[in-house]
C-alpha cells in the first residue's frame, strides 16, 4: 500500500518506517525542512534504539521524506495524520496542528479523483475524529466523507524508549472507521500482522481506548507512590512495614501471575507498574490524564478518581532516599537532573525532576 504519514515525531516516524519495513510505500512529511533534510541523510532527530539502522535500510527503497504534503496525499492511498497535541493551560490538547493538517489534507482531496483514506494517529480526545478532524476534511474537500473519502482513528501503543519493539510486537491493533470501507482499508494496512488481536470500533471508541488504556497505567503508579507513602509513614512511628515487601505480596496474587504447567508461574507485565518510586512522567501519562479530565469537565462529569492520580505525584518520593531508580524492571525512573525517564531515549519531555 502507498502510505503518507504526516508528522514525524516519535509517533509518526516509527510508524513510518515501521510501515516501510513490512513492505510498504511509506512517504514520510513534515514541514521542518532541517527533520526532513535529516531523514533523508538516514540521521533520526532524536534517539530511539534501533530506530535508524531500520531508517536507512528502507531510505530510498520504500521510504522517502519529504515536506511537500500535497504530492505525497496525491501520490498514496492513504494518510496518517501524525502530529503533537500538546497540553493546553487548562489540560486540554492543543489541536491546531491536527486542525491545521486536516485543512491541508482536505484541499488536496478536492483535486484528487481517487478515494483517499485518512487516519488519525495522533492521541486526540473522544469525539476529535469524527467532530473536529471530519468536517475540516468536507469543508476543504469539499466531498463527502464515507463516499469520497474515508476517515478512520488508529491509536498508537508505543513506549518511548521500546518504540521499534512496539511497533513490530504489537499487543493490540486498535481501528476505528467510520464505515466499512475504511476498517478494510486498515486490515490491509496492518496485513502483516495476522495473529495480533484486533479491535474494530467507531472512531470514538477508539480514541478512548488509548487515553484509558494510559490511565490506568498512571493509576497504578500513583496507587504505589500512595501506599509507599503511608508505609514510610508508619515506619517513621517506630514500626517496620517494607513497601518492597508489601508490593512483591501484590505481585504474589493469582490476578497478577499465571500458573504454569510444571508448577512455576510468570507476571503480568503490568505488576511493573505497581511499584512505588517517583511518580510518572515523560510526554505522555500526565497529558494524557490531564486531557482525559478536561475531557470530562467539558462532558459534565466530574473524574475524582484521575484528579487524585495528579495530585499524588508531587507528594510521592517520601518513601525513596535518594529517589533515583523505581523497582519497576525494565522502567527506570529516574528524578535527579531532569534525565530521560528511560534509558533508550532522548525523550525528556514532562520527565520529573
Amino acid at each position: 500500500m502507498r502510505v503518507s504519514v504526516i508528522g514525524t515525531g516519535y509517533v509518526g516516524l516509527v510508524t513510518g518506517v515501521g510501515l516501510a519495513e513490512q513492505g510498504h510505500q511509506v512517504v514520510c512529511v513534515d514541514s521542518d525542512p532541517e527533520k526532513i533534510a535529516k531523514i533523508q541523510r538516514g540521521e533520526v532527530p532524536f534517539f530511539e534504539r534501533g530506530l535508524e539502522g531500520l531508517l536507512r535500510s528502507t531510505l530510498g527503497t520504500r521510504l522517502d521524506a519529504t515536506t511537500d504534503l500535497r504530492r505525497a496525499v496525491l501520490e498514496t492511498e492513504l494518510s496518517l495524520i501524525a502530529v503533537g497535541t500538546p497540553s493546553r493551560e487548562g489540560g486540554e490538547i492543543d489541536l491546531s496542528s491536527v486542525e491545521a493538517v486536516a485543512r491541508q489534507v482536505g484541499e488536496v482531496l478536492r483535486d484528487k479523483p481517487a478515494y483517499h483514506v485518512v487516519v488519525v494517529k495522533s492521541t486526540v480526545v473522544p469525539g476529535t475524529t469524527e467532530d473536529v478532524v471530519l468536517p475540516l476534511l468536507e469543508q476543504a474537500a469539499a466531498k463527502r466523507a464515507g463516499r469520497d473519502f474515508g476517515v478512520g482513528m488508529n491509536p498508537e501503543f508505543l513506549t518511548e524508549g521500546e518504540a521499534v519493539q512496539d511497533f513490530f510486537f504489537p499487543d493490540r491493533l486498535v481501528l476505528g472507521a467510520i464505515d466499512e470501507r475504511t476498517h478494510y482499508t486498515l486490515d490491509a494496512l496492518y496485513a502483516g500482522f495476522p495473529s495480533v488481536e484486533r479491535v474494530h470500533t467507531t472512531p470514538r471508541t477508539a480514541e478512548m481506548i488509548k487515553y484509558a488504556s494510559n490511565a490506568l497505567l498512571a493509576t497504578l503508579i500513583s496507587f504505589s507512590n500512595e501506599v509507599g507513602n503511608l508505609c514510610a509513614a508508619l515506619a517513621a512511628g517506630g514500626g517496620r512495614v517494607d513497601v518492597a515487601e508489601v508490593m512483591r505480596g501484590l505481585h504474589l496474587s493469582k490476578y497478577l501471575r499465571t500458573a504454569l504447567p510444571e508448577g512455576s508461574a510468570i507476571t503480568a507485565p503490568l505488576a511493573a507498574f505497581l511499584w512505588p518510586g517517583c511518580g510518572f512522567g515523560g510526554s505522555c501519562l500526565p497529558k494524557d490524564v490531564q486531557a482525559l479530565i478536561a475531557r470530562g469537565r467539558q462532558a459534565g462529569v466530574a473524574m475524582p478518581l484521575l484528579e487524585a492520580v495528579i495530585a499524588t505525584i508531587p507528594r510521592c518520593g517520601a518513601f525513596a532516599s535518594p529517589c533515583s531508580v523505581s523497582r519497576s524492571g525494565p522502567i527506570r525512573t529516574i528524578c535527579a537532573s531532569r534525565r530521560p525517564f528511560r534509558s533508550s531515549t532522548t525523550s525528556s519531555r514532562r520527565a520529573r525532576s
